[in-house]
């Protein structure tokens, strides 16, 4: 018998206003659901990490392949433009055949395609099945984080969505850790990680309840005259949030992927030195979403705050003229990204109702990774344009600074627009 669960909550009147009404979901049936959609975020981010430390290895093994230079790494970051391109697909499943379903069956589907490599000899195939992971990924990223919109609501869905994001760096962290432990064995060993699927697939089935339409049917955006089955999908509220996730995304992971390029110029090679730097930054990150689950502000009012943070974390990269100061401008830019990672995910899922939820998450995921791929080409281009890596994070920075601006013009025409609520007077 699966475990009893709290009903779930209908969503507040309005998803964004600073004043949201807190209706908490608690009790144990909560917290295992909680852990279960925590830990199926989780698994992207582990196909992400997991096989970066045993690159090398992989590509001494299959160094007679021609075009190997080129399929290894394709194998670490093709699972990424899978699901890219495929989340959105993946949103319009989930909400035609059900978020719970498509969750439990790509969740194992993600344990058969990720364990593949551990039989497959041919590179080629390997890379083939990498690629299949992405759609797996899409499906489960898209699934856990729909079922968090439905299953929370008000200023506890905006702590569980921040939740995801500072499970998620943590979690990049122990697996890069865990892959290169494993690759001790050779470099087949840390495939192995992908089969913990086939131990949550089970756990999901049992014990995730179902969402139904009916517990959502008096949220704002569903009236008499506007049934579920025939509202118009949201493109435009929608799609200011897509792009500026696209941005906020290349933000993010600029400093991600180029660290150790960056601290290389400065004299730094030292892998214990920049992998002390790097994990600085990747906490950093950790913290800014802390941040903003504690602080209960609308996320109309924190993407400023973010923006402004990691341009300026850009800009002391760019003046930085040791290393030490390189480290916090890395510092200071991922923690304003640990704040807009959250922030942008809330407002996305302010502008959706259930019947579109699947699909809408999918959209903002698909954008997402759609910025973590091109990242690496966008920092390319401009280092060619302005001549040096510093001058193209140089860039960056200007970039964010014209979106901070942008963004606090938003947020106070937003704050003038809120109907503040009325005080009652005596007598």
């Amino acid at each position: 018998m699966p475990a009893s669960v709290p009903p779930l909550p209908s969503p507040p009147s309005e998803a964004v206003a600073d004043d949201r009404p807190e209706q908490t979901v608690s009790g144990p049936g909560h917290r295992l659901r909680l852990t279960l959609l925590m830990a199926g975020s989780c698994l992207p981010i582990l196909g992400a990490v997991l096989i970066a430390p045993v690159l090398p290895q992989m590509q001494a093994h299959f160094a007679d392949v021609p075009g190997v230079a080129a399929f290894v790494p394709m194998a670490l970051t093709v699972p990424a433009l899978s699901l890219a391109l495929l989340a959105p697909f993946a949103g319009v499943l989930v909400d035609r055949l059900g978020r719970k379903r498509l969750l439990v069956v790509s969740t194992v589907l993600y344990a058969i395609l990720g364990t593949a490599p551990l039989w497959l000899d041919s590179l080629g195939a390997i890379v083939a099945s990498r690629a299949l992971v992405g759609v797996a990924e899409a499906a489960i990223m898209t699934c856990s984080t729909t079922l968090i919109g439905d299953y929370y609501s008000g200023r506890q869905r905006d702590r569980y969505l921040a939740m995801q994001t500072m499970c998620a760096s943590i979690s990049a962290t122990a697996f890069f850790v865990l892959g290169g432990a494993a690759g001790s064995a050779g470099w087949r060993a840390p495939f192995w990680a992908y089969a913990v699927s086939l131990l949550l697939a089970p756990a999901m089935a049992a014990f995730l309840p179902r969402p139904r339409p009916a517990d959502h049917a008096d949220e704002p955006s569903l009236t008499a005259s506007e049934p579920m089955a025939k509202r118009p999908f949201p493109w435009r509220p929608l799609a200011g949030t897509c792009a500026l996730t696209l941005f906020g995304a290349i933000l993010f992971y600029t400093v991600q992927v180029e660290m150790a390029f960056l601290l290389n110029d400065m004299g730094v090679s030292n892998p214990g030195v920049i992998g002390l730097a790097t994990a600085g930054s990747s906490a950093a990150v950790v913290i800014g979403a802390a941040v903003f689950a504690k602080a209960g502000r609308s996320p109309q009012a924190w993407l400023p705050t973010a923006f402004g943070l990691s341009a300026l974390g850009f800009a002391v990269i760019w003046l930085a003229p040791n290393p030490v100061v390189l480290t916090a401008g890395a510092v200071i830019n991922c923690l304003g990204s640990g704040i807009m990672l959250p922030s942008l995910l809330t407002l996305a899922m302010s502008k959706l109702h259930y019947a579109d939820r699947g699909r809408g998450t999918g959209l903002w995921t698909g954008f997402f990774f759609l910025g973590q791929f091109i990242c690496p080409l966008v920092v390319l281009a401009l280092a060619s344009a302005a001549g040096t890596l510093a001058n193209a994070l140089g860039v960056l920075a200007l970039a964010g600074a014209a979106a901070t601006a942008v963004l606090g013009l938003a947020a106070r025409r937003h704050r003038t627009a809120t109907p503040k609520p009325m005080q009652q007077t005596a007598g």
